[in-house]
């Protein structure tokens, strides 16, 4: 499924144009699901803590049983490969991808005789700095790691996601506000959020039960370079209500204000503008 364009794909050795077929019908990945893959960014020339999302890719694969076959600096050095032929001045998503190809025996356990591996480079732009979303509840909830392979970035944990997702867009939402296995605020479907409250920076504690994302990393350690401590704590539904601000953190955006949860409506504050402001510095000071 492309939801970009100019899509260029590096497998089996070689960069190619084109949304390039790469799984075969009988591929462990096909039928049952083993795949995991990451997202990274280019924009503007830069690609930020793209060793982060190289190295944990791998480390998802190893998660999902399946053998990751490419180092995190050899992965880099192809991705910027592919990157050097792209337009100039292009935001491309980048997304390094593995997937098992045999199984044990028993066809369910991966096999560590092959593994499946490509990256695709496919433009999408930035959201507008103005671009904004909302956020509904939703019955369905974050796994734990004893139910999912929560601690990976895998393709088999989205359905849950969409599910959410198709639940609140139906009631007029952008977004779901998602409780961990407890009840208490894990993520939303996509991104992970955050809080502000009497200027004060707040994230659901990683507890487990959601992935803890690299972009939500560099907002914190940004914050905490400006002085700013962030809160990482049980968070509930009814600290949300009480917010002065929301956004939520992701590869795809990096920063997106909340405008509202349910009935309750946020403004995009200062924290907010501030924290995208010192992404895209530090950014452009880490090429």
């Amino acid at each position: 499924m492309a939801t970009g364009s100019n899509i260029r794909t590096y497998f089996e050795g070689a960069w190619h144009d084109g949304d390039v077929p790469i799984m075969r019908a009988a591929d462990h990945g096909s039928w049952l699901g083993t795949t995991v893959f990451d997202g990274a960014r280019f924009i503007n020339g830069l690609a930020p803590d793209l060793d982060l999302h190289c190295a944990r890719v791998n480390r998802s694969a190893e998660a999902l049983m399946i053998k990751p076959t490419v180092s995190t600096d050899n992965m880099i050095a192809i991705t910027r490969e592919g990157l050097a032929r792209c337009p100039i001045g292009a935001a491309v998503y980048i997304r390094p991808m593995y997937w098992a190809i045999h199984g044990d025996p028993t066809a369910i356990v991966p096999s560590d005789a092959e593994t499946g591996f490509a990256i695709c480079l496919e433009e999408i732009p930035m959201a507008p700095e103005t671009a904004s979303t909302t956020l509904g509840l939703t019955r369905f909830r974050r796994p734990v790691v004893d139910d999912a392979v929560v601690n990976a970035k895998a393709g088999c944990l989205y359905p849950n996601n969409a599910r959410m997702l198709a639940e609140v867009r139906a009631r007029g939402f952008g977004n779901a506000l998602v409780a961990d296995a407890m009840g208490n605020v894990a993520e939303t479907a996509t991104a992970n959020v955050f809080m502000v409250k009497d200027g004060e920076v707040f994230t659901p504690i990683a507890n487990g039960t959601f992935l803890s994302g690299i972009t939500r990393a560099r907002h914190i350690k940004n914050l905490a370079a400006d002085g700013v401590v962030v809160h990482e704590t049980v968070l509930t539904f009814d600290h949300f209500r009480e917010a002065d601000e929301v956004f939520l953190s992701g590869n795809m955006s990096k920063v997106t204000p909340v405008t509202a949860f349910e009935d309750r409506q946020y403004q995009v504050g200062p924290v907010t503008r501030k924290v995208r402001e010192m992404y895209w510095d530090w950014a452009a000071s880490n090429p």
